[in-house]
C-alpha cells in the first residue's frame, strides 16, 4: 500500500508574489508498482496544485501539475515558477533539486523533468535518498498573476526570447540560438528563395526563416515544430535526446543543400569549413603520402588534457603506426610510419566539440568525463610559430578567434539537458538560453563555472563543519569562436530589407488572426488505406497529410460537420467523429467518440478541453455508417469489455504492408477468442487475401 504525507508550508506573505513549499513523503516507495502516483493537492494563489510522479523505468519522472484544471474558467492561465526536489535525508547538500518556469492552461497544464533523476541512484542503499522506504519531494511554487506575467517577459528585461521545449528539443534550442545569434548567417537564411504557397513543415528554409523572424519580432517563445517536420524527423524523434554534433552537422548539410543554386550558396563553406592534412610518412621505407580533409567542427579531447590548448596539442601530436596496425604502403605493402595533422586554414566560424563523453572499456558501458578543462575568451591558434599549421597554409590570415558561445551538457550519459550561454554583440554581457528562459549572466559563470571539474563545499553537521568535494555534472559540451578578423562582417546588422516581402506580410499577419482560429485535421478509413505500407508503418495515420481546414474558435461544432459533409460527401447523419488520443510510445490512436455535450460547446472549448498539445489544432477521425433513414447516427454504445481494433497485413512475400479495416472487439477471454477468429476470417474472405496466406493466417489465429 502507499501512503503520502504532504502539507503546504507558506515561504512569503506577500500578495502579489504568494508561495508555497509542499513536502510528499512517500512510503513503501519500492513495492509501487503502478504507473504514477499523485500528491494530495496544496493550494497556492487560490489554485490547487499537486505532484505527480512516474517511478518506473530507468529515470524518475516528476511534474507540477494543475490539479483543478479541468475546472477552471475558459481561457484559464497562469505562470508559475517552482523546483521540484528529492530530499537527501542523510545529508541535505546532496539533495537533487531542479528549477523551470511555466505558463499552466487547459492545453498544457502540467510541466517539469522527463528524466528528473536515475532510478538506481534514487533506489540505492546508503545514498540517502530511499530512508526505511520512504522517498520524500518538495515543490516549492511562486504563482504570478497572469497581469504580472508581461513584467517576467525575457524580451523587456533581456531584449531576447527563448524557444519552447517540444520534447527533448533543448539540444535543438540551443543550437538554433547559437545560429540565430550569427547574424550573417541569420541573414543569409532570409535571402533563401521560399514562396507565400510554402509550408513550413515541408520547407526547411521557410521554417527556419519563420523561427528567427518570430526571435527577432516576437514579445514571447517561439515553437520549434514545424521545424522538426521539415528535417524529416518524425513525431516521436523529437522526444529523442539527438547528439549536438550530430545535429550541426545534419543542420549545416540540409541548409547547405538548400542553399545550391541561390544567391547565398555556399554561405556554409565560408562560414564553418576548414581544411587540414594527414602526413603519413614510413619509417623503413622512402615513401610519404598526403590528403586533405574538410571539417564543420572538431573533436577534441577532454581525458588528459587540462585546456583546449592541450587538445590541440594532442591533435597534431605525432602517431606512430606499427605492426598490424602499421600502414599499407602500396608496393612497399604494411609499413610501420608516423602520422600527423596539421591544419591548413580555419573557418571564420570555428566550432569546437568536447569529448565529454567516452567508452569506459573496464565498466563496458559509456561514461561522461566531469573533468576540469579550461577555455580561453581568446584562442590563439597561431601561437609557438604557427605549430598546428601545415608549411603550405596561408599565413597572412592571423588565426585569432574570440569566444561567442558555450552550449553546455547538465547531468549524466542517459539523458541530461542542454542550454547555452551566448554573447550576441561580442560584449562582456553575457545571456543564458535555456528553452523559453533568458537570463542576463556575468562572464564568469559562462567561462569558469563551466569548466566542469570538482568543487569544495563546505557544509555543517552538528556543531562541526564539514567539507567534500562535488563532482560538477554540468560544464560545457560545444564552443563556438568567431576570427577577431572577421567578427565585423559576421556579427553584422539584419534589416527588415533583408526578409522577403511575402514572409513579413504573413508573419506579420499569423499573430493576430491565429487566435481566432482553430486548424481542424480530419482523418478516415481511406487515409489508413492511402498511408499504411507507404510512409506510414507503426502509427495509423499522418496528420500532416489528411484533410485540413481552419473554424473560427468562437463557432459552433455543428460548423465542423457541416465542413466535413461538403468535403468527404458524408452526411450529417451518417457522421461519428473520434478524438484521437498519444500513447505511451508517442503513436496516435483514436480514443473516444465525442459526446452530445461536447458537440454543443463551441471550437475554441472543445480544442483546448480535449488536447493539451499547444499547437492550435484538433484533430478527428471520421467514421462513417451508411444509413438509409435520416436519424442522426448514435453513439456506438461499447461497454469496457469492448475495444476498437485495427487491422494491418503484411504479405511476406512482396515484402508489403497494408491497411484492412476495424472492428469492435470483446475483451472477454471466450468471447475474445471466438471473435478474433471470426474476424480473422472475414477478413481472409473478403479482402482479397492470397491463398498461400489464408492457410497460414488461420492456423494462427487458433494459436
Amino acid at each position: 500500500m502507499l501512503v503520502s504525507e504532504g502539507s503546504p508550508q507558506p515561504m512569503e506573505a506577500v500578495d502579489d508574489h504568494p508561495s508555497a513549499r509542499f513536502t510528499w513523503a512517500i512510503k513503501n516507495f519500492s513495492t509501487y508498482h503502478g504507473e504514477k502516483m499523485s500528491s494530495d493537492p496544496f493550494v497556492v494563489r487560490g489554485c490547487k496544485w499537486r505532484v505527480v510522479v512516474f517511478p518506473n523505468g530507468e529515470h524518475l519522472s516528476m511534474y507540477l501539475d494543475a490539479a483543478d484544471s479541468m475546472t477552471l474558467p475558459y481561457g484559464w492561465s497562469i505562470y508559475a515558477q517552482f523546483s521540484l526536489a528529492v530530499v537527501n535525508q542523510m545529508n541535505s547538500s546532496f539533495t537533487v533539486r531542479k528549477h523551470t518556469q511555466h505558463q499552466f492552461n487547459t492545453r498544457c497544464s502540467d510541466w517539469g523533468f522527463t528524466s528528473f533523476m536515475q532510478l538506481k541512484e534514487l533506489c540505492e542503499e546508503g545514498r540517502g535518498y530511499l530512508m526505511n522506504d520512504t522517498c520524500v519531494i518538495e515543490v516549492d511554487v511562486t504563482v504570478r498573476r497572469t497581469s504580472d506575467v508581461s513584467s517576467h517577459n525575457p524580451k523587456r528585461k533581456t531584449g531576447y526570447i527563448g524557444l519552447k521545449n517540444e520534447g527533448a528539443s533543448c539540444c535543438m534550442n540551443s543550437l538554433i540560438q547559437t545560429f540565430y545569434h550569427l547574424p550573417y548567417l541569420r541573414k543569409a537564411v532570409y535571402h533563401i528563395p521560399t514562396t507565400q504557397n510554402d509550408r513550413p513543415s515541408g520547407s526547411i528554409p521557410l521554417a527556419l526563416q519563420s523561427v528567427f523572424y518570430k526571435l527577432q519580432h516576437s514579445e514571447t517563445s517561439v515553437a520549434t515544430k514545424e521545424l522538426f517536420k521539415s528535417l524529416g524527423w518524425e513525431k516521436n524523434e523529437s522526444f529523442i535526446q539527438p547528439d549536438v554534433q550530430e545535429l550541426s552537422m545534419v543542420f549545416c548539410e540540409k541548409l547547405d543543400d538548400k542553399m545550391k543554386g541561390t544567391i547565398v550558396e555556399g554561405i556554409i563553406q565560408q562560414l564553418f569549413e576548414g581544411h587540414y592534412v594527414n602526413f603519413v610518412e614510413c619509417i623503413d621505407v622512402d615513401y610519404r603520402s598526403s590528403s586533405m580533409r574538410s571539417f564543420y567542427n572538431l573533436q577534441l579531447d577532454v581525458k588528459g588534457c587540462r585546456d583546449v590548448y592541450a587538445s590541440f596539442d594532442k591533435y597534431v601530436e605525432v602517431e606512430r603506426l606499427e605492426g598490424v596496425n602499421g600502414y599499407y604502403a602500396e608496393t612497399h605493402g604494411l609499413q610501420d610510419a608516423k602520422k600527423r595533422i596539421r591544419f591548413l586554414d580555419f573557418p571564420p566560424v570555428l566550432q569546437l566539440q568536447l569529448k565529454r563523453f567516452d567508452y569506459d572499456f573496464m565498466r563496458d558501458t559509456t561514461v561522461k568525463i566531469n573533468d576540469r578543462y579550461e577555455f580561453p575568451l581568446q584562442l590563439d591558434l597561431d601561437r609557438e610559430d604557427g605549430k598546428y599549421l601545415s608549411p603550405v597554409a596561408n599565413r597572412n590570415i592571423r588565426n585569432l578567434y574570440t569566444l561567442h558561445s558555450v552550449l553546455v551538457h547538465s547531468d549524466g550519459v542517459d539523458g541530461g539537458h542542454y542550454y547555452a550561454y551566448v554573447r550576441p554583440a561580442l560584449s562582456d554581457q553575457w545571456f543564458k538560453f535555456d528553452d523559453e528562459r533568458v537570463t542576463q549572466e556575468h562572464q564568469n559563470v559562462a567561462l569558469d563555472e563551466q569548466y566542469g571539474g570538482e568543487e569544495l563545499r563546505q557544509i555543517k553537521l552538528g556543531l562541526n563543519n564539514s567539507s567534500f568535494n562535488y563532482i560538477k555534472q554540468s560544464n560545457a559540451y560545444v564552443l563556438v569562436y568567431i576570427r577577431e578578423s572577421e567578427r565585423g562582417n559576421i556579427i553584422c546588422n539584419v534589416e527588415e530589407k533583408d526578409i522577403a516581402e511575402h514572409l513579413r506580410i504573413t508573419l506579420k499577419r499569423e499573430p493576430k488572426e491565429a487566435h481566432l482560429y482553430t486548424i481542424i485535421k480530419v482523418s478516415c478509413e481511406e487515409d489508413l488505406h492511402k498511408q499504411i505500407g507507404k510512409h506510414i508503418y507503426f502509427d495509423l495515420v499522418d496528420h500532416d497529410k489528411v484533410c485540413c481546414f481552419r473554424i473560427r474558435k468562437q463557432d459552433s461544432f455543428a460548423l465542423i460537420q457541416e465542413t466535413v459533409a461538403k468535403i468527404f460527401k458524408v452526411a450529417l447523419h451518417c457522421q461519428r467523429l473520434w478524438m484521437w488520443a498519444k500513447r505511451k510510445n508517442h503513436t496516435y490512436r483514436p480514443h473516444r467518440q465525442l459526446t452530445p455535450q461536447e458537440k454543443a460547446q463551441h471550437v475554441g472549448y472543445l480544442r483546448d478541453y480535449i488536447t493539451k498539445d499547444d499547437n492550435a489544432e484538433l484533430h478527428l477521425f471520421l467514421e462513417v455508417e451508411d444509413k438509409e433513414d435520416l436519424q442522426p447516427i448514435s453513439p456506438c454504445e461499447r461497454t469496457k469489455d469492448e475495444i476498437m481494433l485495427f487491422f494491418k497485413l503484411y504479405d511476406p512475400l512482396k515484402e508489403e504492408l497494408r491497411y484492412l479495416l476495424s472492428l469492435y472487439i470483446r475483451t472477454h477471454k471466450e468471447s475474445y477468442i471466438h471473435t478474433y477468429r471470426g474476424s480473422c476470417y472475414h477478413l481472409l474472405l473478403h479482402h482479397h487475401t492470397p491463398k498461400h496466406m489464408n492457410k497460414q493466417l488461420l492456423r494462427n489465429c487458433y494459436l
